[in-house]
């Protein structure tokens, strides 16, 4: 009972924390897209605990982001739709349409993802997890929404341009980095063995390298757009690095490669030779 408490207390303040960041925003729009970015994660929650499956959670995200961005790009009736909210809206809905499908078919063919082999069993974990999940829309989103949701949309200046090369340069990267491992794991040859090539001889993670990027790049499009506290919306990169480094990415990534490869000198040597991200 007492560790449920604790699951819906950091629910509670998931939710919390996102909605009041949106506020922060002055934009209705952008408040209303927070509230249905969790109602779409709660909604999926309740067949994915009555079927005990996390195989759409990743697919769930996807369609989370594609919601709320579509959401405020055609109900903003403060300005006519322009062009530059409807590249930035196209930037976030290709990317989630890429990396949800990516994720999806990945865990289908695994036939589960390990991490919720337990937290998909306990209403209250499992609960907490898809509340987070919702939490990473909203921040990550949040700029975005916040700028296409302004009087005046998105600004196609200077700082727009900058912003769409390193989204592009972070995506491709992010690709590239998925297709290297997909290719080194479909390799009888590779069976067991941890990749260190191509980019992966570079960096350990250069899948979330591209990540933090091109959501900096997100953040550098929306920031002309932004007045006032609404700077605060450009938390989207710094929680996307928090997030990936220091909560659900690279710290179980590590622990279960010591599992696999621990006892390898050469494992030991490319942890000790490759830096984490650059």
């Amino acid at each position: 009972m007492k560790q449920n408490a604790i699951y819906l207390t950091f629910s509670i303040i998931a939710f919390s924390i996102s909605y009041f960041i949106s506020t922060l925003t002055k934009l209705e729009l952008v408040e209303n897209a927070i509230l249905l970015a969790f109602l779409i994660h709660w909604l999926l929650f309740i067949p994915a605990y009555l079927l005990k499956t996390e195989k759409f959670f990743d697919l769930s995200g996807s369609i989370t982001y594609i919601s709320v961005v579509s959401y405020v790009l055609f109900f903003n009736t403060n300005t006519d739709i322009r062009t530059g909210s409807v590249i930035l809206a196209l930037f976030i809905i290709i990317w989630a349409i890429r990396l949800g499908s990516f994720l999806f078919f990945r865990i289908k063919k695994a036939g589960e993802d390990k991490r919720f082999r337990e937290i998909k069993t306990s209403f209250f974990r499992f609960f907490m997890v898809w509340t987070i999940s919702g939490m990473w829309v909203s921040l990550c989103s949040m700029c975005a929404l916040t700028a296409i949701s302004s009087v005046n949309g998105v600004h196609m200046n200077p700082l727009f341009y900058i912003g769409a090369i390193i989204f592009l340069f972070g995506f491709i990267l992010e690709v590239v980095a998925d297709k290297q491992k997909t290719k080194f794991r479909k390799n009888p040859k590779n069976k067991g063995k941890f990749i260190n090539t191509g980019l992966w001889a570079r960096s350990q993670h250069p899948n979330y390298v591209g990540e933090i990027t091109l959501w900096g790049g997100i953040a550098i499009i929306s920031c002309s757009s932004l007045v006032g506290s609404q700077y605060i919306s450009l938390i989207s990169p710094i929680f996307t690095y928090i997030l990936l480094v220091y909560i659900s990415g690279v710290p179980q990534l590590k622990e279960s490669g010591k599992k696999k490869w621990g006892h390898l000198d050469s494992y030991k040597e490319y942890l000790k030779n490759t830096p984490t991200l650059i």
